[in-house]
């Protein structure tokens, strides 16, 4: 697939390094799927495991987006840093990044611990605690769905005033 660009190119993030930066400030991004022309939408808190360069989601054993990921596992996914609208101004200050990569669901258990581990990272400040109140031990990972986004590619925007 071409990779599309940003119309006015003095706005594109082109740093990898600011791309990693928007993700590891980030906790959630809009997921768009689609199977069979049927288009389904979501949005989910993650996490960045940047020396692989893929995102991690949790979610439940069932659901719409495990059935489109299963049928088509192409996926986009947009984060929005939202600085605020610049009233008189008719403008708004914001970074923002959409990213292609395909998902997968993690059936193996060692990237499930992986996976939640890189989540709750990312996510709290004391992850322990969640861990010692969920998981006692290996079963525990079966209540949970881990799903991973490969970053295949990424463009980046922000407001250049």
């Amino acid at each position: 697939m071409d990779q599309y660009h940003p119309k006015r190119k003095r706005n594109e993030i082109i740093s990898e390094g600011e791309k990693t930066a928007l993700l590891k400030a980030g906790n959630h991004v809009t997921i768009a799927l689609c199977d069979n022309n049927i288009p389904y939408i979501v949005t989910m808190s993650y996490g960045l495991d940047a020396e692989c360069n893929v995102l991690y989601f949790h979610c439940a054993n069932k659901g719409d987006k495990l059935d489109f990921i299963r049928k088509n596992a192409n996926a986009c996914a947009t984060l929005i840093k939202d600085n605020g609208y610049l009233e008189t101004r008719c403008d708004h200050d914001y970074e923002s990044l959409v990213i292609r990569g395909a998902m997968c669901i993690v059936d193996e258990l060692a990237e499930k611990k992986h996976g939640l581990q890189i989540i709750l990272n990312h996510l709290e400040k004391d992850p322990q605690p969640i861990f010692d109140r969920n998981i006692k031990d290996d079963h525990s990972y079966d209540g949970v769905t881990i799903i991973k986004m490969s970053i295949d590619s990424s463009i980046g925007k922000k407001y250049m005033g």
